[in-house]
């Protein structure tokens, strides 16, 4: 069970560029401060944030939750676990959602052949569809594999479209090689901390800084030493941290190049 990561003491994280391209702060999980987290953008504690929705109606609730925020935007799209739901009247719904002068991205889509809570021939189609709306509106795709490397590979390159992340990458480095060439971004979270997590460190070592994003998946996926407690935007610190010592580089150059290479792919201005 996610607990709060209140108690912890905060991190001294004031030097660097707090970016956050995967969050899910409009989840429950956040009712109780989410206006703390909140503060946190509007003061520049983070510098960037993208709400990421995974239905329908959480894209909505990821619209709604950034809509006055200067630091943060949102994505709209269905997470494979809801790909059964994705209708004809979604898709509409959707596009006009990605109408939103916020909307930076769709997603997140993808394959999770580990949970398969929807039958993979709907986790097929929805992405399919999607990556087609995505590049229909020219806007980046934020892509969601697991144990599914593979075939997502193949789905995306068939498609010819490669504006887009890998979000929590997990593969190993043949598979982010493969991404990067298509000219993928790919995504690097907590996991990049985990102990027995060498190879995801071996991804951030060897592929360029310039193709790497950092991220939270909050509440998900919380980097040592707050495994057990609630992710927030804020750790992504440990993130940066764990990158930059992996690229044997000063971790205030690191956020730099990471904020960077977020306002590229989710074509914003500094």
């Amino acid at each position: 069970m996610v607990t709060s990561s209140m108690s912890w003491p905060m991190p001294d994280f004031t030097s660097l560029k707090l970016v956050d391209t995967h969050a899910h702060i409009s989840f429950s999980q956040f009712d109780h401060d989410r206006g703390r987290i909140i503060d946190q953008i509007e003061e520049d504690t983070i510098s960037l944030l993208i709400e990421v929705g995974t239905n329908v109606e959480d894209s909505r609730r990821a619209s709604d939750t950034v809509c006055g925020l200067k630091n943060a935007f949102f994505s709209a799209g269905v997470h494979p676990h809801d790909s059964s739901e994705l209708d004809e009247q979604g898709v509409l719904t959707l596009e006009k959602l990605l109408s939103h002068p916020k909307a930076v991205a769709l997603g997140e889509m993808g394959l999770d052949y580990f949970r398969n809570l929807s039958p993979v021939d709907a986790q097929i189609n929805a992405f399919e569809i999607q990556l087609e709306l995505a590049s229909k509106l020219g806007k980046p795709a934020i892509i969601h594999v697991r144990d599914a490397y593979n075939e997502a590979y193949e789905i995306i390159k068939s498609t010819g479209y490669f504006n887009g992340v890998i979000h929590a990458f997990s593969g190993d480095l043949e598979f982010a090689r493969k991404f990067v060439d298509l000219g993928l971004f790919l995504g690097i979270g907590g996991p990049v901390t985990y102990k027995k997590n060498d190879e995801l460190r071996r991804v951030a070592r060897e592929i360029p800084l310039e193709r790497l994003l950092c991220e939270t998946d909050c509440p998900y996926l919380p980097p040592v030493p707050l495994r057990g407690k609630r992710n927030e935007p804020y750790y992504v610190g440990y993130v940066i941290e764990e990158i930059a010592a992996q690229k044997n580089i000063p971790a205030v150059d690191c956020s730099v190049k990471l904020f960077e290479n977020a306002l590229e792919l989710f074509s914003l201005k500094s």
